[in-house]
């Protein structure tokens, strides 16, 4: 079942609160199963439980993935079994966007207008973060100059990566 809107409970966390099935080992580094670390801040997916057709067969799973911005300066955004990660001096900033169709929201897609990618799981809004340098391609022939991620908590990753500079 998806997620409503954020109410109460933090939208983010620092990684000892990582959900159930996360696998941590050891104790010096603390690493979950997606090698987020413990000082690690992660913001999960809000998931619209009505496309789950959409997203579960590639591999997105609730609490389990999102954003993380890790305590050694990456950034890691997981969707299933796909992967984006830069540094996080390559972010130039980010925005929230909002009011997506459902059909250019949901699951992994291209931007039609640039080379932007979408890890989306709703299409009520999300965040567009922005990198100086392209990252290298997760799909498609181009590498990616902005990423949308529908999370939960929009205000607090923008909040913790800046504001993207105004076109």
């Amino acid at each position: 079942m998806g997620s409503t809107a954020t109410g109460s409970r933090p939208a983010s966390r620092l990684l000892p609160d990582h959900p159930v099935g996360a696998h941590v080992r050891g104790d010096s580094g603390r690493q979950t199963c997606h090698g987020a670390r413990v000082a690690d801040r992660f913001f999960p997916y809000r998931f619209d439980g009505r496309f789950k057709w959409l997203w579960w067969p590639l591999g997105a799973r609730e609490g389990e993935h999102g954003v993380t911005l890790t305590d050694d300066g990456r950034f890691l955004a997981t969707y299933g079994r796909l992967t984006l990660e830069t540094p996080m001096s390559n972010v130039s900033g980010a925005h929230i966007t909002e009011g997506y169709r459902w059909y250019t929201a949901i699951g992994v897609r291209l931007s039609f207008a640039d080379d932007g990618l979408t890890f989306g799981t709703n299409h009520d809004r999300g965040v567009c973060v922005h990198f100086d340098d392209r990252v290298k391609r997760v799909i498609g022939s181009k590498d990616h100059s902005a990423l949308t991620v529908t999370v939960d908590d929009c205000q607090g990753l923008v909040d913790a990566l800046g504001e993207a500079p105004a076109s």
